[in-house]
């Protein structure tokens, strides 16, 4: 049976809170600079934790490397331009920048690795592929938004590329310089860091929150937008579950790496979107832009619950074939 996610019912508390007691008046940069120390905290212990050995171990196949990078980074963004192209008067506009914004995003690590483990799929790549989409995602995302949304006269705001650079990419850098010294105690206490981690996203999607309200947020949102953003980020998700499906049984993967492509190729990384989305936009934008994020990040782990201990039975089922042809042998 599937449980809701604790994390996605704090999100959901603190979008309510802000919508009740949004921050105001002098607390206002108060909250701004916090959000923008927590992040910066947030990533340095993210370079603290990153083992090298796990991304040189998985750098041998590069096939899957490269056909999850093409998923995370080209066919996510067609898909989302496709859409918008169909159905531009569908949602807001600033929802749409948030649908598009979410397809330049890179992959998620700890569920991308945890999903391909109860699948009994290639663990080692997925933590390579995951991890390496993470990366490259600090440089490929920030570019990569302002192509997308350039082809609609919108913006990604005043931070851009060197605003990544400097909140996110550095205290990135220099937990990886102190990795040997700081590495140990971070995976000692993985569980307060996760907990460091969600803490930082839920002050930052509180600050955005609170500024959009301010702003008007649910008079312009009706609840049939919230409604409609899900139909959009469901069908964002049956359509690359369905070619890194079909695609990888054309290309010739075997099982246990067809389900290391499709749950690293199909996943959107909330943990770093919503610090990516507070640098590059406005912070009037900012709560409309993360919300068709936060609801993707639900589906995902809902729809790749299931489908991994599908996988699993599945792989099970073989192993017990083979067990049986070679004692029948």
């Amino acid at each position: 049976m599937f449980k809701p996610d604790p994390f996605l019912i704090s999100l959901i508390c603190t979008v309510i809170l802000a919508t009740l007691l949004p921050c105001h008046g002098a607390a206002v940069p108060v909250f701004q600079d916090l959000a923008i120390a927590v992040i910066a905290v947030m990533f340095f212990l993210q370079g603290a934790r990153l083992s090298r050995r796990a991304v040189l171990d998985g750098l041998v196949n590069w096939r899957l490397h490269l056909v999850i990078l093409l998923c995370t980074f080209a066919l996510f963004p067609l898909l989302g331009l496709g859409l918008h192209a169909l159905f531009p008067h569908l949602l807001h506009p600033s929802v749409w920048l948030g649908i598009l914004f979410l397809c330049c995003l890179p992959s998620t690590v700890q569920s991308s690795i945890a999903f391909t483990s109860i699948a009994r799929g290639n663990v080692p790549a997925a933590v390579c592929s995951a991890t390496t989409s993470n990366i490259l995602g600090i440089f490929i995302t920030p570019v990569l938004t302002g192509l997308v949304l350039g082809r609609h006269g919108a913006s990604a705001g005043q931070g851009g590329v060197v605003a990544i650079m400097l909140q996110l990419l550095l205290p990135f850098v220099l937990g990886q310089v102190l990795q040997p010294w700081l590495g140990k105690w971070a995976h000692r206490n993985k569980r307060l860091l996760s907990m460091t981690d969600r803490g930082s996203i839920l002050i930052v999607v509180y600050t955005a929150f609170s500024e959009a309200v301010i702003q008007g947020l649910w008079h312009k949102l009706p609840l049939s937008q919230i409604g409609l953003v899900l139909l959009v980020d469901a069908a964002l998700l049956a359509a690359v579950l369905l070619v890194t499906t079909m695609g990888s049984r054309v290309l010739g993967f075997s099982p246990t790496d067809e389900a290391a492509i499709v749950f690293c190729g199909s996943k959107k990384t909330l943990a770093s979107g919503v610090p990516m989305a507070n640098v590059l936009f406005a912070p009037a934008t900012v709560g409309l832009v993360v919300l068709p994020l936060m609801i993707y990040h639900q589906i995902q782990l809902f729809v790749c619950a299931v489908l991994a201990r599908r996988y699993a039975a599945a792989q099970n089922q073989r192993q017990a074939s083979q067990d049986t042809a070679q004692v029948g042998a």
